[in-house]
């Protein structure tokens, strides 16, 4: 049996990709990802994430969506809101997968109304099971939260080295004063692609111009 785990990055900063991840572990293979120390990105130093990212990925078949900046901002303006997003980007990743059952970290406000569209769009029968947390309980959620956290940083960090000279790019979060220094050096027509122009920190820059 395998036990596909979804969970994203960068859903609420202003810089970079939306990166969503599934990571379909074997049954068997639960324990011993358990006794690597596996659990919630968010509990685990950059340097512990990168290590179980690599072993995560030797054991678990992992597949990741990166969402750009200006396809959220695109979607955005047609109307798809940030859930919509990333729950096209799981239904992509489950039916990739194909698993024989699905665990997400809900981004729903509602858990069991996430899990009903997923299973109504897919079709096909596999038990889907959306929950808050998600993470903190299950392995396989776990493991798609390091992988996806991993891969969204470094994409930061090579846009970080890129703008090195400007004084760097910060976390990308609307609260890092960092990121905010980075984002008030830019009129607002000539902001970098990977900038979310949809969110309000730069549609306050928008108004200023």
């Amino acid at each position: 049996m395998k036990i596909l785990g979804i969970d994203e990055a960068g859903r609420g900063p202003v810089l970079g990709p939306l990166v969503v991840c599934g990571a379909m572990v074997p049954q068997d293979k639960i324990v011993i990802l358990e006794r690597m120390g596996i659990k919630d990105s968010k509990r685990l130093t950059p340097q512990r994430r990168n290590v179980l990212s690599r072993k995560i990925q030797k054991i678990a078949e992992c597949h990741v969506v990166k969402i750009t900046a200006q396809d959220i901002d695109n979607l955005r303006a047609k109307g798809v809101n940030l859930n919509e997003i990333e729950k096209i980007a799981m239904i992509k990743i489950i039916n990739l997968a194909q698993p024989d059952e699905v665990l997400i970290d809900s981004v729903d406000v509602d858990p069991e109304r996430l899990s009903s569209q997923i299973s109504e769009t897919i079709g096909s029968g596999i038990p889907i099971k959306a929950e808050h947390k998600a993470d903190d309980k299950y392995i396989p959620v776990a493991a798609a939260s390091i992988v996806a956290k991993v891969e969204r940083d470094i994409e930061i960090e090579k846009l970080g080295r890129k703008y090195k000279k400007m004084g760097g790019i910060g976390s990308g979060y609307p609260s890092d004063p960092r990121t905010r220094t980075f984002l008030e050096k830019f009129d607002y027509d000539d902001l970098p692609e990977f900038v979310r122009r949809s969110w309000a920190t730069v549609q306050k820059m928008k108004e200023r111009d």
